[in-house]
């Protein structure tokens, strides 16, 4: 799977609406047949900044998305909204999902 995790600094005056401006973007990616997450999350320490947590199935899977008419639509509109450029890890990882994390394992009942 490809994972990839990006940090958006947006504009303070657009901060509180992000989720609203990248609905059909989110919604779109979503919809990828490749696309096993896209999560956003806002900082809790710092209001302008979102956190976004994505991961496909496959290389093909990736390209397919920054390849979308809704990835090229996004380029355009999105800066606009954004303070400096998004800061991004992505790495490929020999697994399809998500591990526990043992450490802070929920006893069964």
């Amino acid at each position: 799977m490809i994972f990839i995790t990006a940090k958006f600094r947006v504009l303070p005056q657009h901060a509180d609406r992000w989720p609203e401006i990248t609905a059909a973007f989110t919604s779109a990616t979503r919809a990828e047949p490749g696309c096993l997450w896209f999560d956003w999350s806002r900082s809790l320490d710092d209001p302008n900044e979102y956190v976004l947590v994505e991961a496909f199935s496959d290389d093909e899977a990736g390209a397919a998305h920054v390849q979308s008419a809704h990835f090229k639509q996004a380029q355009q509109e999105l800066p606009s909204h954004l303070a400096e450029t998004p800061r991004i890890v992505n790495t490929t990882l020999a697994q399809d999902g998500w591990s526990e994390l043992g450490e802070m394992a929920v006893p069964k009942s």
